[in-house]
This record gives structure tokens, C-alpha cells and sequence, in this order.
């Protein structure tokens, strides 16, 4: 039912190429009657030969044989007029082949086109919570492996489908109009060879599921391990990953010999049956031309139908194996395709218009879906517009929830989030998320252009100076002035040929080039010497003048003047104040400040 969208959407070429398969075996049916007919005259022409009987076979073909009638064609000459009216008709239906693969086919590759698209589409909508559900491989299989068996039955599986039941009722009808009872002895094989290719078929589906999955395997075992080959060498585990690797090649490699041996069987099976086929009806229509010679032509004919026959009943199996491994990937993109994201805008959002960047947290409380950890209890939080807040805490205190949660990557379980007084779920998010620059902790950099991944955010550079100002303050721009291309220099994947400093410091200018009204940075500097830090800092303090902004860590910033800090505990607030106040209480913070200043001082 899913399909059926997409063969409305391309109705005509679905219907065209439809009647272009009938068109093309009606089309190859003609030629065994022709051929019957030729070996009919030439047995005519023999001593005691009987003449030949008119014509009662296809309207085309008791026309051909009208017009060699009526023209008195010598024989040499009627040979000749039906040899090319043959070959005419084998141009013809190549001619029909063409276009029917012309429409069938590039149906399929249109649709193939727009399911990799609906599916994409689909991935860019679903929320964070869903990513921490699902493999990255699953995802790609279904883009990919699962599509593309899709692609094989709206394309060859339908085509060949079509094509092996109009050629096989073509064939039958006109044998079974011929002599029914030759057709039922020579046709009788041909059940059995089409039962025992499903069989195999199936044996080798089944056989090919398990080698795909062991290849996947492999496949992830060779990634993993060109990945994390510093971890590998620093360890010492060339040998003992070589063994793992090995293990699995041996297994995908037992399997592969067990799938080729099964495949052996399928052409001999085939060639025997057919093979048969060809010898009954060459014995029973030898008896029965021995007793009538003018059938000669008739058994000439049910050899070239029997022959004919062999790729449509073989095609048997292998078009209703192919038929249920589509019918089971796009049941796996039916469950996808109807995920609905958690993370919605609502059909009438409030106009969206400069943020001031006022945000509260009303009795926020907030659970992770996927791993039942409750993140924040009961949690209260004011922040004025254009404050600079430093947000502490230890692994785990629910720091990162609170920007996950203002970017709507997630939803609160209860309780309100509201910028300028706003509930943020009355806003359009892409709206909000685009009002927010959010350096987030796992630092991601596409395999492009140091350029394309610094603008990433913003649709059009407005200026190259853009481009410098924004490298500067994040203390990134020497650097990329001794790069051999400098901004057009490519970035390997995910910034393998960065350290994690540089990836940190790409990832705050392509947050400022971005110009938000609200800044988050999560934990950016964690890879940065203190000098760098410093740096930045003191270009941030600049560029964060009179706009909101959040730095989520661990430790504290000696060179940034922060309006409000927070220190987060088990999901609470345990302190919050100013610098100086917090250091009057002399709790959690002003132990982490002593710490801190010590380490400093050593």
C-alpha cells in the first residue's frame, strides 16, 4: 500500500511499460507460429506431402500467411518474405524491450530516489531520543539495503513478474490450442523445475541473509579497528585483533563456500528440466508426426514455446523470493517512516522575533527517555537577559541536560522552560534553535572545507571578514593561515587531522559566526592549554556583550566575569550567587575554587 503512492505518481510510465511487456511477448509468440508455418510449406513441398492447412492461428500471423498466398510468392521467395517478416519482428521487439526498460526500470530508480529522500527527510526530523535507540548501521541498512530491495521489485521483480506471465499465458494458450494433449505431457516438468528453483532460491536467500550479516560484522570488526588503531598499537593487540578479525573472515568465508554449492545445483537443475521438456516433445511429437506428417511444424513449434519457457518458469523462484525481501525491508520502513518525533512544532507557533535571551526554568523536572535517569528535580532557575552564568557541577549533576533541554533536543517530563516569558514549546524549533549558538561537548566537523564548516550554521557568508573575525575570537585563525589552502583546506572525517583543541576551537567560531541572541557553551575548553583559554575568553567577553550566555563545566574560568554562577547537585541547584558571595559561604564552590587555584599555583 506504501508503494502505491509511488506508482500513481508515475502512472504513465507504469502503465506504458506494462503494455510494452504484453506488446514484446505477443510480439515473440509470433515467431514459432511463423516458423511453424515455413516448416509446414516445406513439408508440403516433400513427396506425398499434404498441403497446408489455412491458417488459424493469430490474426497477425493469418495475415502473413494471406499475403504469401495472394502474392504466389515462388518458395524460395515466400522463404525469404517470412525469414525477414521473423527478423522484422525480432527488431520490433527489441525496439519494445528498449522502452519497456525505459519506463519499468527508470520508475524504479525514480522511486528509489524519492524513498531515499522520504527516509533522509525523515531522519532530520526525529529528536535526539531516537538516535540513542537506534545503531548508526541500522539506520544506513535501511537507507540503504532496504531501499534498494525495493528498488528490485518496483523495477526487475515487476517487470520480470509481468513479463513471465504474459509469456507463459501467451505460450500455453497457443499450445493448448494446437494439441492439448502434447501440451499436457511436455509442459509437465515444468512445475516441478519451477517448485525445486523456489526451494533453492530460498535456501540461497536465507544462506545470503547470514552472509550479509557476517559481512556487516566483518565490515564493523575492519572499521572499529582502522578507527581505534592508536588504541590498538598503544596496547600492543595487533595479534590478538588479527585473531578476532580472522575468526570472522573464516566464518563469513564457510558460509560463502556452502552458498556457491548451492547455487551449483540451480543451472543443472534447470538445464535437466528444460532438457526433458525439449525430449518429450520431441519423442511424443515425432510418434505422433511418424502417424501425421503434417505436424512437423506443429512439434517445431512446441520445441521453440518450451525454449521460450525456460527464463519465466525459472524466473519462478527467484521473482517471489525477491517479492518477499521487499515486502519485508518495506515493512521495516513502514515501522520507521511512522516514528513520530516526541520534539514537534505546534500548528500555530507564536511568531518568532528577536530573543532579549531571558530563559526560566518553572519546577522542571526531567527524566531520560531511553535510560529511566532522572537529570533534574523540581528544578528552578532565572536568568536575565545579557547575564553571563557559569554552570558547575560533577559528572552527572544534569549540567548538559540544561542546555538540551533550552535547544529542545529533549522535552521536560514536567514543568516549564520560557524564554521572554515565552513557553519555548510555542515557538517553531528549527526558530529557536536558530536563535541559539550551542558549542555542544562532543564536537562533530564534517569532512569538508575548513570554510563549509565554520559557515555551517548560516546560509550565505555575507563577508570574508566574517570568516576571520569569528577564527580570531575563537583563537583559531593562525593556524589556519599556515594551512596549505588555508580556508579551503579539507578536513578529514569527523576533523581526524585536528587535535581536540583545534576541534573545539572550529566549533565556537562556526557557533559565532552564527551571531545568536543566546550563547551555550558546553564544556568547549576542556582540551585547550590555559593560555588559549585565556585568549578566548577575553574575545568572548567582547562578543557577548549584551547577549545571554551559558558556560556549562567543571572548572572555573579565572579570566571571565561571570554575573551569576551556579553549582548543580544530584539534578539541584546546591549554590548560586556571584563570585565573591559564593566564596563568603565557603561551600562546594569555594572548595573547587581552593582546588583549582592550588593545581594553578603548582
Amino acid at each position: 500500500m506504501a508503494l502505491n503512492v509511488f506508482f500513481w505518481k508515475y502512472r504513465f510510465r507504469f502503465f506504458t511499460g506494462i503494455l510494452l511487456v504484453i506488446a514484446t511477448n505477443y510480439l515473440a509468440v509470433l515467431a514459432p507460429q511463423i516458423t511453424g508455418y515455413v516448416v509446414s510449406l516445406v513439408q508440403a513441398k516433400l513427396p506425398g506431402g499434404k498441403p497446408v492447412a489455412p491458417i488459424q492461428d493469430d490474426l497477425i500471423v493469418s495475415y502473413i500467411a494471406d499475403i504469401s498466398t495472394h502474392q504466389q510468392f515462388s518458395f524460395s521467395a515466400l522463404i525469404t518474405f517470412c525469414s525477414i517478416t521473423i527478423l522484422a519482428l525480432a527488431i520490433i521487439r527489441s525496439v519494445f524491450m528498449f522502452f519497456m526498460r525505459q519506463t519499468i526500470i527508470v520508475m524504479s530508480r525514480h522511486i528509489e530516489f524519492d524513498q531515499k529522500n522520504q527516509v533522509y527527510a525523515h531522519y532530520q526530523k526525529l529528536d535526539t531520543e531516537f538516535y540513542k535507540t537506534h545503531s548508526t548501521g541500522d539506520l544506513m541498512n535501511r537507507m540503504s539495503e532496504d531501499v534498494s530491495r525495493v528498488r528490485m521489485y518496483t523495477g526487475p521483480s515487476l517487470m520480470y513478474l509481468i513479463n513471465l506471465i504474459s509469456l507463459i499465458g501467451f505460450c500455453l494458450f497457443n499450445m493448448f490450442s494446437k494439441d492439448v494433449e502434447l501440451s499436457l505431457y511436455v509442459l509437465a516438468p515444468l512445475p516441478i523445475l519451477a517448485i525445486t528453483i523456489y526451494i533453492v532460491n530460498s535456501i540461497i536467500n536465507k544462506k545470503s541473509e547470514q552472509i550479509q550479516e557476517q559481512l556487516s560484522d566483518l565490515t564493523t570488526n575492519a572499521q572499529e579497528s582502522y578507527s581505534g588503531i592508536r588504541v590498538i598499537k598503544s596496547f600492543v593487540q595487533e595479534a590478538a585483533m588479527l585473531g578476532f578479525f580472522k575468526k570472522n573472515s573464516e566464518l563469513y568465508r564457510k558460509n560463502a563456500v556452502s552458498l556457491a554449492k548451492v547455487e551449483a545445483i540451480y543451472t543443472p537443475t534447470m538445464s535437466l528440466m528444460i532438457g526433458l521438456s525439449t525430449l518429450l516433445t520431441i519423442f511424443l511429437g515425432g510418434l505422433q508426426a511418424y502417424q501425421d506428417p503434417s505436424k512437423v511444424g506443429t512439434i517445431i513449434e512446441f520445441v521453440i514455446y518450451i525454449n521460450m519457457l525456460t527464463f519465466p518458469v525459472s524466473a519462478i523462484g527467484w521473482t517471489a523470493s525477491m517479492i518477499q525481501r521487499a515486502a519485508a525491508s518495506q515493512k521495516r520502513l513502514n515501522e520507521f517512516l511512522s516514528i513520530h518525533p516526541s520534539i514537534q512544532t505546534k500548528r500555530n507557533p507564536i511568531p518568532f522575533s528577536d530573543l532579549k535571551g531571558e530563559i526560566s526554568f518553572d519546577q522542571v523536572n526531567f527524566i531520560y527517555p531511553h535510560s529511566g535517569i532522572k537529570a533534574l528535580s523540581s528544578f528552578d532557575l532565572h536568568i536575565q537577559s545579557g547575564q553571563k552564568v557559569l554552570i558547575l557541577g560533577k559528572t552527572g549533576a544534569g549540567k548538559s541536560s540544561i542546555a538540551q533541554l533550552i535547544t529542545r533536543m529533549y522535552d521536560p517530563s514536567s514543568g516549564s522552560i520560557k524564554i521572554d516569558g515565552i513557553d519555548i514549546k510555542d515557538f517553531n524549533v528549527q526558530d529557536l534553535r536558530k536563535a541559539i549558538g550551542y558549542v555542544q561537548q562532543d564536537v562533530f566537523l564534517f569532512s569538508d572545507s575548513v570554510k563549509n564548516n565554520i559557515q555551517f550554521g548560516i546560509h550565505q557568508l555575507q563577508s570574508e571578514s566574517s570568516l576571520i573575525d569569528s577564527t580570531t575570537t575563537a583563537n583559531v585563525y593562525q593556524e589556519i593561515k599556515q594551512l596549505n589552502k588555508q580556508f579551503e583546506t579539507l578536513l578529514g572525517e569527523r576533523g581526524t587531522t585536528l587535535s581536540g583543541g583545534q576541534k573545539q576551537r572550529f566549533s565556537i567560531a562556526r557557533t559565532i559566526i552564527k551571531n545568536p541572541s543566546i550563547y551555550i557553551f558546553d564544556d568547549c575548553l576542556s582540551a585547550v592549554d590555559a593560555k588559549t583559554e585565556k585568549s578566548i575568553l577575553g574575545q568572548l567577553s567582547k562578543d557577548l556583550e549584551g547577549k545571554t550566555a551559558l558556560f556549562i563545566t567543571h572548572r572555573i574560568f579565572f579570566s571571565f566575569k561571570f554575573d551569576l554562577i551556579i553549582y548543580l547537585q544530584a539534578g539541584n541547584i546546591a549554590e548560586m550567587g556571584t563570585h565573591e558571595s559564593l566564596l563568603a559561604k565557603n561551600g562546594l564552590y569555594a572548595e573547587l575554587y581552593k582546588t583549582q587555584q592550588s593545581q594553578k599555583e603548582e
